[in-house]
């Protein structure tokens, strides 16, 4: 018995230590969107095969990177295999990067996933190990705002601007997150043409563009944010590699940037001395009501226009509402906006056009309208009123006179004012109509249909004889286009979207070509060695030249990832890549 328990002890313990342990770990589990993150997958046997996570919504910036330590202490030895990747997000979100794999003692084992939070670009971003990134004072993203306490719906702009020290060159950028505006409401200013200008930052010279501009209208009082903006830019920086006559040689680099988060302290709106009518107009503003006649004729119609012009935030205040007598019929108005939005606001004009029609004869009296801002200027609150407007309405002969009709009646507004509503003005309009039928030629069963369906019954056969005799093969050459066409753009539409980026498009080129080769071939991913595909493809009957064409080209992206290349290039290659898809599938 205790021999038996012994073993089963003895048993336990092997099986427990024997046990294989493939984890997976962050260096964080919140960032922001311009930060980056370690990964590390860790193994306490020496597998085979590992196969990394797509990192999907994540950009893979460094690795693997592959350590193993080995120890023998007091008689036991312990193992571990490390594979480490710093990655950096793609945009916000609670994402996960997904499960890596490795085979041990033909078994294989899966890590969990990472679940990450991204946010919004940090002031000081890190690394990934915990360390703030050096960032040269050779590029800085600014952005610049025009008034840190402005009044509640009061206009400010944010420019954003990228400073580049003249000695740094920089080929490109692109947007990593987009700033939300929360609190405000906002309006992006076109830039046509972005232009390089001297300038200064921490008063050294720089060079500078204007990267984009934005116009905020506070909607609340109280501290708002403006969330940093974040590019990824490609810089060119000095290598140890000279050329042939002994000039340094440049690398392009992946930088990341950001500019700082902004708080705007928004000042409420003085309640003292606020009017009764105030509705919310911030700015310096004009009011101009006009009509397009004076004097008229009973049932005649004219426009009775209301415009508000000047500078503030035009498109958001509500217009005044007129009154008109009650025997003037009134349709809702058409509202027209002609504004601009430059840096210092919007400015132009905005406007309703009522439609009235005077239903009687008589002198009648449109009051005046008035309209309150507040001036941020001044400071203070303003009214602004208009005239009022008197209009002629004379007896229109054509119509019968509301004195002499016996079809007037009396109708009752809802202030209780009575007012004369004549019902015959309508009577100009014909009532009868003398309508006749529209005779139609017979078309079905006619001569001419019997012949027509003859011939298209008739030029079946003629078609089917035709296409046997070879007539229609460039319709299957169009097809074997069309074919490429398609194998083209389902492998290397990723590829052609990054051309002039060497580095991301060469990466996408080799990744294309190796899901080609897989999905025809059907090989696994473990066996996509350069050796497996030239027997794989020679089986399959492709010919020698396509097979070296491919190999070189595949060659060509491994050295290109980390060399520079000009766009031309990268065309020609995008383009040889479809034909060498195109041949192999054709030969296969």
């Amino acid at each position: 018995m205790k021999n038996i328990i012994l073993f089963l002890n003895l048993f336990v313990c092997y099986t427990v230590f024997a046990q294989v342990s493939f984890v997976a770990k962050s260096s964080r589990d919140k960032m922001g969107i311009n930060e980056r993150v370690k990964i590390e997958f860790t193994v306490d046997h020496d597998g085979d095969n590992f196969r990394a996570p797509d990192f999907k919504n994540f950009k893979k910036v460094a690795g693997p990177h592959q350590s193993v330590q080995s120890q023998w202490v007091n008689g036991k030895s312990s193992f571990s295999k490390t594979y480490t990747y710093f990655i950096q997000p793609t945009k916000r979100g609670k994402l996960e990067v997904g499960q890596a794999e490795i085979e041990v003692d033909n078994k294989v084992y899966k890590t969990s996933p990472l679940p990450i939070e991204v946010t919004e670009a940090v002031d000081n971003p890190g690394d990934g190990s915990g360390n703030q990134i050096d960032i040269s004072d050779a590029i800085h993203l600014v952005a610049e705002v025009s008034n840190y306490k402005p009044y509640l719906s009061e206009g400010i702009s944010v420019v954003y601007k990228l400073y580049v020290s003249p000695t740094t060159n920089v080929r490109n950028w692109k947007s990593l997150d987009e700033p939300k505006f929360k609190g405000f409401w906002n309006e992006n200013i076109e830039i046509k043409r972005q232009e390089v200008k001297e300038g200064s930052y921490g008063g050294n010279p720089y060079r500078y563009v204007e990267l984009r501009r934005t116009v905020l209208y506070p909607q609340k009082s109280g501290k708002l944010d403006i969330e940093p903006l974040s590019l990824e830019v490609s810089v060119e920086v000095p290598s140890n590699k000279r050329d042939f006559f002994g000039r340094r040689l440049y690398d392009l680099v992946q930088r990341t940037v950001s500019a700082k988060s902004k708080t705007i302290e928004v000042k409420a709106l003085p309640e003292e001395g606020k009017p009764a009518g105030f509705s919310g107009a911030v700015g310096q503003f004009n009011l101009d009501v006009t009509t397009s006649k004076k004097e008229l004729l009973a049932t005649e119609s004219l426009n009775y226009d209301v415009s508000i012009s000047g500078r503030g935030n035009l498109s958001l205040i509500n217009m005044p509402a007129p009154k008109f007598p009650s025997s003037i019929e009134s349709y809702d108005p058409e509202h027209t906006e002609n504004v601009s939005t430059r840096l210092s606001g919007m400015r132009g004009e905005v406007k309703d056009s009522y439609t009235l029609v005077p239903n009687s004869p008589g002198q009648f009296k449109i009051n005046p309208l008035s309209f309150t801002y507040f001036d941020p200027k001044s400071e203070a609150y303003k009214t602004i009123n208009s005239g009022a407007i008197n209009l002629n309405v004379k007896t229109n002969p054509n119509v019968a006179s509301s004195s002499n009709s016996s079809s007037d009646t009396v109708d009752t507004d809802r202030e209780g004012k009575n007012y004369v509503t004549d019902l015959n003005r309508f009577n100009f309009i014909r009532l009868e109509t003398k309508l006749q039928p529209l005779v139609m030629d017979r078309f079905f069963g006619s001569m001419l249909f019997w012949i027509l369906v003859g011939f298209f019954t008739l030029m079946i056969p003629v078609l089917l004889i035709l296409k046997k005799v070879g007539l229609f093969k460039v319709t299957h050459k169009s097809k074997a286009i069309k074919r490429a066409d398609k194998l083209a753009k389902k492998y290397l539409s990723v590829a052609k979207s990054t051309i002039g980026e060497p580095a991301i498009f060469y990466a996408n080129l080799e990744l294309a070509l190796y899901k080609f080769l897989k999905a025809k071939l059907g090989i696994k991913t473990h066996e996509l060695s350069k050796e497996n595909l030239k027997e794989s493809l020679a089986k399959k009957s492709v010919d020698a030249t396509a097979i070296e064409e491919l190999m070189s080209l595949m060659e060509k992206c491994e050295l290109a990832r980390y060399a520079s290349a000009e766009s031309h290039t990268m065309q020609e290659d995008y383009e040889n890549a479809s034909v060498l898809i195109s041949k192999i599938d054709k030969q296969i």
